[in-house]
Parts: C-alpha cells; sequence; structure tokens
C-alpha cells in the first residue's frame, strides 16, 4: 500500500499517460465510446477503492495542493490558444446557431432538474451545474465548476458517466443522421449556404523541451499570482475565492492569446497533460459513495439531451437553420473540439474551421456558464430542513 508522496505522484503520472498513448497508437473503438480523460478517471477510482494507496495526511496535502495550483494554470493554457478575433469573424448566423444551442443545452438542464429534484441527491444542483459546464465547454469547465461549488469527489464520478455516454450516444445519432439533412432542411426552409470560415493556424510546430518548460513555468506563476489576486478580491455566494481564481486565470490566458507569445508551440499539450492530470487526482480521492446515484443521473442526462435536441429543432425552425449547423454547433459543447471537426467533414470541408471555433469559443464561457447555472439551479433547489 503507497502512504508516501512520490510513489503517489508516480501512479498519478502513469494513469495520465497510459489512455491517450493508447489511443494514439492503436485507435481502439473503446475511445470513441469513453475518451481516454473517462477511462483514466475509472482507472483511477478503481485503485483507489482497491485501497493502493492509503489517504494519509502528506498524500491528502499533495492531492489539495496539486488542485490548487493546477487548475488555474490549466485553464490559463488552454485559453491562451484561443482566437477570439477569428471566433468574432464567424458572423451572426453562425453565433446565433451556436447561442441557440447553448441555450437549450441550459433550458433543458433547468427543466430536467425542477422534474429530478425530488430524487437526486442533495448535491443534485452542483451535479447538473457542473455538467452543463462541460456541455457547453469541456472537462477543464467542468473540473473549475466543480471546485468553485464544491461538488464531492463522490459526486463527480455520476456527472463524468453521464457525460461519457451521453455524449457516445449523441455522437452515434448525429453521424448517422447525416444523410437526414436534406430533408430536415426542407422542414427549417434552411438555405444551404456552406460557410466560407478560416481558422487562424495555433503554434502547429512541435514543441520542443524549453517551449514545454516554458509555457509550464508561466502557467504555475499566472496560477499562483490568480489566487494571490483571489484572494484580496469580495467572496461570497458562489463567488468564492476558488471562482475568482479560476476567472482571473481565464481572463490573463484570453489576454494573452492576442500576443506573439500564444504562437509558442507546446501550449495544447501540456494542457492536455495537465487535464490528464488533474482527473487523476480527483479520481484518486474516490470512494463508492455516490455510486448509486449513477444510473438515476445518466437517466437525468438522457432527458436533459432529448430536451436539447427538441429545442434546438425549434430554433432551427423557426431561424430557418440548417441541420449541419444545428449538429456541429451541439456537438462543439458537448463533444468539444475532439469531435466537432469529424462531424463537419462529413458535411463539407469549409465546415471544419467552423466547428473548431465554436468549440473553442465554448471552452471560453463554459466556466462562467456553469457558475451561472450553479447560481440558478440552487435557487431552485429543494430547502433542506
Amino acid at each position: 500500500m503507497i502512504q508516501t508522496v512520490w510513489p503517489y505522484l508516480a501512479m498519478m503520472l502513469l494513469a495520465a499517460g497510459v489512455f491517450p498513448a493508447l489511443e494514439r497508437r492503436f485507435r481502439w473503438r473503446l475511445f470513441g465510446l469513453l475518451p481516454p480523460i473517462v477511462l483514466t478517471y475509472l482507472l483511477v477510482m478503481s485503485l483507489a477503492v482497491a485501497g493502493l494507496w492509503q489517504a494519509t495526511a502528506e498524500i491528502k496535502a499533495a492531492q489539495g495542493l496539486a488542485t490548487a495550483q493546477l487548475l488555474p494554470a490549466l485553464l490559463f493554457l488552454l485559453m491562451s490558444q484561443c482566437d477570439l478575433r477569428a471566433i468574432l469573424a464567424l458572423g451572426p448566423r453562425l453565433l446565433g446557431v451556436f447561442a441557440c444551442a447553448m441555450a437549450s443545452i441550459l433550458a433543458a438542464i433547468v427543466l430536467c432538474f425542477l422534474l429530478f429534484r425530488s430524487v437526486l441527491p442533495a448535491d443534485g444542483w452542483q451535479m447538473l451545474a457542473a455538467l452543463s459546464a462541460t456541455w457547453t465547454g469541456g472537462s477543464a469547465n467542468l473540473l473549475a465548476v466543480k471546485q468553485a461549488t464544491g461538488l464531492s469527489d463522490s459526486s463527480l464520478s455520476p456527472v463524468l458517466l453521464a457525460d461519457a455516454l451521453c455524449y457516445s450516444l449523441w455522437v452515434i445519432v448525429l453521424f448517422s443522421s447525416a444523410p437526414l439533412a436534406a430533408a430536415f432542411n426542407r422542414w427549417s426552409r434552411a438555405a444551404e449556404r456552406p460557410a466560407q470560415v478560416t481558422a487562424a493556424a495555433r503554434a502547429n510546430e512541435p514543441a520542443d523541451a524549453g517551449d514545454i518548460l516554458s509555457w509550464l513555468g508561466i502557467a504555475l506563476l499566472v496560477g499562483v499570482a490568480a489566487q494571490a489576486l483571489a484572494a484580496w478580491l469580495p467572496a461570497g455566494g458562489l463567488l468564492t475565492t476558488t471562482s475568482w481564481a479560476v476567472l482571473v486565470a481565464t481572463a490573463a490566458g484570453l489576454a494573452l492569446a492576442q500576443t506573439p507569445l500564444s504562437r509558442l508551440p507546446g501550449a495544447n499539450a501540456l494542457g492536455g497533460a495537465l487535464l490528464a492530470c488533474l482527473v487523476a487526482v480527483l479520481g484518486s480521492q474516490s470512494s463508492f459513495a455516490g455510486i448509486a446515484e449513477t444510473p438515476l443521473f445518466v437517466l437525468c442526462g438522457l432527458c436533459v439531451l432529448a430536451v436539447h435536441v427538441a429545442l434546438l429543432a425549434a430554433a432551427a425552425r423557426l431561424f430557418r437553420f440548417d441541420m449541419q449547423l444545428c449538429g456541429i454547433a451541439s456537438l462543439a459543447q458537448i463533444g468539444g473540439v475532439a469531435s466537432a471537426p469529424l462531424l463537419a467533414a462529413t458535411y463539407s470541408a469549409t465546415l471544419v474551421p467552423v466547428a473548431v471555433l465554436m468549440a473553442m469559443l465554448g471552452l471560453v464561457l463554459g466556466t462562467g456558464v456553469g457558475l451561472f447555472m450553479a447560481g440558478v439551479l440552487s435557487a431552485l433547489a429543494p430547502v433542506t430542513s
């Protein structure tokens, strides 16, 4: 049994790296259903429950320090690659499709929370707030909202599983329904006009050790500075010190993205590595507590997805959106930059940059949206005596 920090950290790094490496080398179908980030969490959670390490004071301190320091650094790295000018260049129609997709997801979450709140656990509003963050942004946004709202580690497992299962189902539906696009467009009265958008190149050249270390140093310094500044900002309600830290780090990344420094290679690779490490650390604190809520929360997630589809279809009919843009806007938020471009490519190569930019926009907004939804859902939560 592991009781000291360094063997524990070695296990976290190994668990964080093994599935991305396997996916890149073998391309197994399993990764299409369960992304490496979810498999990492499940593996580390299983090892934690099996008792491979003991929650000593030393290991607990390492877990808390890793989460507090790496989360702002991760958000800074991800935001540093967002080209806001390219996103704004999408135009009103494409941004309108994106806004309708996001609004339908959030409205569906509120409606389903009202439907399920009597049977969800007491922290059900926090779970759905975290789900709203990842279904408008990505896993990094989920972790930020999880920390900001104080969602317990035991309640994170149902959220991740519902996210993975509903996402997998939605990917299958969207790809299999591509042949129906013409019929849908006739129903929605959409005019098919493929969008011509050029995505800005963002540091695609290979990164060397100097690039990686430079980004790591910058990101950690920004994380420390964000925490120091957050300690001076007024905290209250959902705007805790942690909330301020993640928002400050996000703003710093967006500001740096407008400078030549953003073209330094290595930020994406390092951000992906830090995300996997954070998920591994969170999974290492797991137990069987909260596992009973998983089937119920998955059912809730499926209901959210069904309502989202109905509302987005209604918006498509009202505003004459075509199926291609609706599907891309939805998957850009629920699936992110890894899957939305693939769906776009099945329609037209000209739509691939649109999918990438929409996914990046979701990443920019995800944390703020999740915190906003936390405020809305907490106000709707049943009063416990």
